[in-house]
């Protein structure tokens, strides 16, 4: 494509668009704030060219060396240093350059306190980014282009929310985000990951970057870091959780640090929860909106509790959880968001309307007695573990190995 053009799919639908991210508009306030102007626009839409370089590289070259060679290589530099290789390559030389040196603007006390602000969320943060960060972005269907052809979620949603929920548990254990922790590790993993599917997608034939723009491009990672950012604070205050203006920064400071590990363009990264506010509510003009594949991958996530594995009561359990994800997509995406994505249009937001104000006194009176705030960041951290035991069960638990993709 010529370097001026964009994808078709760039504002194909920004009237409906603009409706959906309405409540995002009203939080920014200022119009002229919240809008893009035309060299913002074509920015936009140039970022759906563009990929995650460092990335590419690394891809290009493990094809070229062989998977079982380089994936031992990419392996030890990530455990043991680049430094440990005899003679590293250049690409893998190039993408730990970039990593090994944390970007001046990274402040590690706040980096904790985004952590411990994330833990507080407990079990209801882990349902918020399923249902208004995973469940809700199915609306934006051009994103769900890669999801279909690569089969990601529709041939085992149970599997891959597991994995996603390891990923993130990776990052969200403190230390996780050190250079030796294990967010750090596995979030560089997944970052070549995404970049064998981009590859893997590109050699398709059914694959239009006139119209769809690169596979897992900047836009569209952004998207996805600000679902797990910006997303998860407003789903958690709709739940009733407190987050305060402080635990929200650092919130925002800790994904904005995730974001630049995954390879998201530094400017794509939002330094507040008001710029978040303003990229997210751009990156949604930009996105077409629902199709037939929102209602494949609504249907197929809306069943992805029955795949779960209780401990105990496993049938009861699982129908219930389904039945509380529903009431709570219906609460964030309203009666049209439901069909859109091919839900039951006829559920009622129940669950968040008896859980949200219990939540919410249950928040104030912890924090209103000595300790309360590193007592709920204890007691969030263990629930979401015994969330994580019960996605994965007996099963492996990591992430799709780097040598998994080689189409």
């Amino acid at each position: 494509m010529p370097a001026s053009s964009t994808p078709l799919r760039h504002g194909a639908n920004r009237t409906e668009a603009a409706s959906i991210a309405r409540p995002l508009a009203w939080l920014i306030g200022d119009r002229n704030l919240a809008e893009p102007d035309k060299e913002q626009w074509q920015h936009l839409g140039q970022t759906l060219l563009q990929g995650d370089p460092l990335a590419d590289d690394v891809v290009n070259w493990l094809h070229a060396t062989g998977f079982s060679t380089g994936r031992h290589l990419f392996e030890q530099a990530l455990n043991r240093g680049i430094n440990s290789l005899a003679n590293p390559p250049p690409a893998l030389q190039a993408l730990f350059a970039r990593v090994d040196k944390s970007p001046e603007w990274l402040d590690r006390e706040r980096l904790q306190r985004g952590l411990d602000a994330s833990a507080r969320s407990g079990k209801t943060g882990m349902r918020v980014l399923r249902d208004l960060g995973l469940m809700a972005g199915y609306q934006a269907s051009a994103i769900n282009q890669t999801l279909v052809k690569t089969g990601a979620l529709e041939k085992g949603a149970s599997r891959r929310i597991a994995e996603t929920t390891k990923w993130w548990m990776d990052c969200m254990t403190p230390g996780g985000l050190d250079r030796n922790g294990e967010g750090f590790k596995t979030t560089l993993r997944v970052r070549v990951i995404h970049a064998q599917i981009r590859r893997q997608l590109l050699n398709r034939q059914d694959w239009d970057c006139a119209r769809w723009g690169l596979p897992v491009n900047q836009l569209d990672m952004q998207a996805t870091y600000l679902a797990f950012s910006v997303l998860f604070i407003l789903g958690q205050r709709l739940m009733g959780t407190l987050v305060s203006s402080r635990e929200a920064e650092d919130i925002m400071h800790l994904w904005r640090y995730i974001g630049w590990l995954m390879g998201v363009d530094s400017t794509l990264l939002s330094a507040s929860l008001k710029d978040g506010y303003i990229a997210l509510y751009q990156n949604l003009l930009s996105q077409a909106t629902a199709d037939e594949t929102s209602q494949q991958l609504g249907r197929a996530l809306m069943d992805e509790p029955l795949g779960r594995h209780y401990p105990h009561f496993g049938w009861l359990l699982a129908r219930w959880d389904k039945q509380v994800h529903l009431s709570m997509v219906r609460w964030f995406v309203g009666r049209r968001g439901m069909k859109a994505l091919g839900l039951p249009v006829w559920t009622l937001p129940w669950y968040p309307l008896m859980f949200a104000p219990a939540n919410a006194v249950w928040c104030l009176l912890q924090r209103a007695l000595p300790g309360g705030r590193q007592r709920l960041s204890r007691w969030g951290r263990q629930a979401q573990k015994r969330q994580q035991d019960i996605l994965f069960g007996q099963e492996h638990r990591d992430i799709t190995q780097v040598a998994g993709h080689q189409g």
